[in-house]
């Protein structure tokens, strides 16, 4: 009989532990992280040269350890800008904002100038989202090296980051609301029959089901096109290539980014419409997070590139 009631005690005991830990998984899954994006910092005026790339490296190196945020590397940044031939510098306007978010993921960009008056040297930066364009600024000065300065106004970022991001980003837009814009743009134009496939993959494994083309397809129906299964029985062709990957991992949570290029082709294979999308998602599956990638940037592409294939 005591070993009876031990064991249903323990029973009760591990339930009651699992209830207390369930809300801490679903707490997890469901905190912000935004991909955040360095640029560099301009420099202005005498006896600043190379100081703007040093405080955007410090910025870089200590918002890393923020866990409100995922940085897209340096490197990965800087050759992403030079093959969209990109210049940037602290002065970023509204449209190549949002034209680097859609090529790196970023939610949100940092850049600034530096520049001395006398013997004092101010830092500022400006915190952006490249969905709204809306900007933030912080800054700091002080008779300090670029290293102290480039700290606290990191400090400063970071904070501005974690409490005031959302009167940065827009408001949560379900797939309904999508849809819902979609309606409205596109209006009672004629809707061409449309074959979609996108083929896709996430780096290392093998891909389940093509969230993408779901994503995609599922849209279209809801806007009236006529989604055909047989290519030869389409007006359109939608066609493209996805994948995600890996890319890194902090406590349970893990940060993928995906990649996904659509194109689509009239019956005479010339390109009607072209465009692509980088995206960022965090999870604690990395399946999952890849689909959930792949299924917005779908979305994204969908919002922009529907639009131009039906004649108004």
């Amino acid at each position: 009989m005591k070993k009876l009631m031990m064991m249903l005690a323990l029973i009760v005991g591990l339930s009651a532990v699992a209830q207390n830990e369930e809300p801490k998984k679903q707490e997890a899954v469901n905190v912000e992280v935004y991909t955040v994006a360095v640029l560099p910092f301009t420099e202005s005026g005498a006896g600043v040269a190379g100081l703007g790339e040093q405080a955007a490296n410090i910025l870089f190196a200590k918002m890393s350890a923020n866990p409100n945020v995922w940085m897209v590397e340096r490197t990965d940044l800087d050759k992403i800008l030079k093959e969209a031939e990109l210049n940037i510098s602290g002065a970023v306007n509204p449209n190549q904002a949002i034209q680097i978010g859609q090529l790196t993921g970023a939610k949100i960009l940092v850049t600034g100038s530096v520049f001395k008056v006398k013997d004092k040297t101010f830092l500022i930066a400006k915190v952006i989202s490249t969905e709204t364009s809306r900007v933030l600024g912080k800054s700091v000065d002080g008779l300090g090296g670029i290293d102290a300065l480039s700290e606290k106004l990191a400090e400063q970022v970071n904070e501005t980051i974690t409490k005031d991001a959302g009167k940065l980003m827009p408001q949560i837009r379900e797939h309904k609301d999508i849809v819902a814009d979609l309606k409205k743009s596109i209006g009672d134009a004629k809707k061409p029959k449309v074959y979609v496939k996108i083929e896709e993959r996430h780096v290392g494994s093998v891909t389940i089901d093509p969230a993408a083309e779901t994503e995609m397809q599922v849209i279209c129906k809801e806007l009236g096109f006529e989604v055909t299964t047989s290519e030869n029985d389409a007006e359109l062709l939608i066609k493209g290539e996805g994948f995600s990957e890996f890319a890194g991992r902090r406590g349970n949570l893990v940060s993928i980014k995906s990649r996904l290029e659509i194109k689509v082709l009239d019956k005479s294979g010339n390109i009607v419409a072209v465009d692509k999308q980088t995206t960022a998602e965090v999870d604690l599956a990395e399946q999952v997070a890849g689909k959930k990638a792949l299924q917005e940037a779908a979305a994204k592409i969908a919002e922009r590139i529907l639009p131009k294939i039906v004649k108004k």
